[in-house]
């Protein structure tokens, strides 16, 4: 087994973007994360959106026109003559 290859394991502080902070064992001195346990809706059991860049009204946008699409498919199938 070779000697000297494995990181440098120390103590390293968690910052969350909430504002918590907390040890823990890593490589690094200082990790930055955006959601940790204090804030995450698993944990809190509240019901938020963790949107990253406008994810979710990305998605929100593309479902509703994907269901405006199929209401006009519709239409146009209930308007159409039965033997054409």
């Amino acid at each position: 087994m070779k000697n000297n290859i494995h990181p440098k394991w120390m103590t390293a502080t968690v910052i969350c973007a909430c504002g918590n902070t907390f040890q823990t064992g890593a490589t690094k001195p200082q990790l930055r994360v955006e959601v940790c346990s204090a804030c995450h809706p698993f944990f809190t059991g509240q019901q938020r959106i963790v949107d990253t860049a406008g994810q979710v009204e990305r998605f929100m946008r593309r479902a509703q026109r994907t269901q405006e699409a199929r209401g006009q498919t519709a239409d146009a199938s209930a308007s159409a003559p039965a033997g054409a």
